[in-house]
């Protein structure tokens, strides 16, 4: 097997064409992302409530979560070997322009930005050496984004991450699209989005593009690959690792996971899920759960209406409860069936084994 080619993005060198998504909450914090560097890809910390485990969380959650995101890029970047480390910032979340100061103040390499468009992190990170990229999943998304850019700022994303309908959490989809659109049918849109933001190289130079969503083995590397993209993310495929900083019981939950317990849910984040069915998801296909605390992490969430608190329920998740909590999955879940190490991981996607 032929060894992945390496890519640059801007003066960081990625030698590895990997990208960890971000998994929150507290799914991939410091110990995941810092291994996934060490190994050449780009470890990425999850800013979705990092905070949710100390003390002052309850009273004071913004000032918990912006210690501990600053807290967990350090220590990632002290067991990286000098790798790439990430953030991942929904831009739905309130108080985004502090997120991003963080990561900047804190020293991480690039910031990630979905669930929303995040059109004012050009000015956020206005000279600074902090790369940055949308995860966009629709030609229009992008086209939005960098002709926004590009009049306005005078340049456009360092590089840009595409997620399809089989990538875990949450999706820029329709429900139905996101059960029924087909990897093979969606691949023209993966095509046109490469195109249209390598139209742009020869003003600004080359932007790399990594496609996430449902990648799980050389294979589907090699496919992506194959239609233009520079490498991809992956995220599912790293949760049953020794390093991941979700608790044994979540892993368990996606060794044990069949193809049919995968199923699309409703989040209060505005947008379409995916995740392993469990009494939780069955409760909420049939009531809402009255929101006891709101820890006022989504811009657009009501806890008087919402239908669940998303933080409670994943914080239920990453601390090992499986029944009453949402384990979002990516659709290859099913295809995990041991607890490995990320460094076999690489070796098995890279040819070293």
């Amino acid at each position: 097997m032929i060894k992945l080619k390496g890519v640059r993005i801007g003066d960081l060198e990625i030698k590895v064409p990997i990208i960890q998504g971000g998994m929150g909450i507290g799914i991939s914090l410091w110990r995941l992302a810092g291994a996934v560097a060490a190994q050449g890809g780009v470890g990425v910390i999850s800013a979705a409530q990092p905070g949710f485990l100390k003390e002052n969380f309850g009273k004071e959650p913004l000032k918990a979560n912006l210690e501990a995101l600053a807290e967990n890029i350090r220590k990632a970047k002290e067991i990286s070997n000098g790798g790439v480390i990430g953030v991942n910032i929904m831009r739905v979340c309130r108080n985004y322009d502090q997120y991003v100061q963080c990561c900047v103040e804190s020293g991480a390499d690039v910031i990630i930005s979905g669930a929303g468009l995040p059109l004012e992190l050009p000015e956020l990170l206005k000279n600074t050496k902090v790369k940055f990229a949308p995860i966009v999943s629709s030609l229009r998304a992008i086209q939005l984004m960098f002709k926004r850019w590009d009049k306005k700022f005078g340049r456009v994303s360092d590089f840009v991450v595409i997620e399809g309908p089989k990538a875990g959490g949450h999706l820029g989809f329709t429900p139905e699209e996101a059960e029924n659109l087909t990897n093979e049918e969606y691949d023209q849109e993966v095509v046109k989005i490469v195109e249209y933001v390598n139209s742009f190289e020869e003003k600004y130079g080359h932007i790399p593009v990594f496609f996430a969503g449902g990648v799980y083995d050389r294979a589907d590397i090699d496919h992506y690959i194959s239609l233009g993209c520079s490498g991809v993310q992956m995220a599912t495929r790293f949760v049953a690792t020794e390093e991941c900083d979700a608790a044994d019981a979540y892993k368990e939950a996606y060794i044990n996971a069949k193809k049919e317990d995968v199923m699309i849910v409703k989040s209060p984040v505005g947008l379409p899920g995916r995740a392993i069915r469990n009494t939780f998801t069955k409760e909420r296909e049939a009531g809402r759960q009255p929101v006891e605390k709101c820890f006022g992490c989504i811009e657009n969430c009501d806890p008087a209406t919402t239908h669940y608190c998303i933080s409670r329920a994943l914080m239920e998740a990453a601390v090992g409860e499986k029944e009453n909590s949402l384990l979002f999955c990516g659709e290859n879940v099913w295809r995990v069936d041991k607890i490995t190490t990320v460094k076999e991981i690489f070796d098995e996607l890279n040819g070293n084994s």
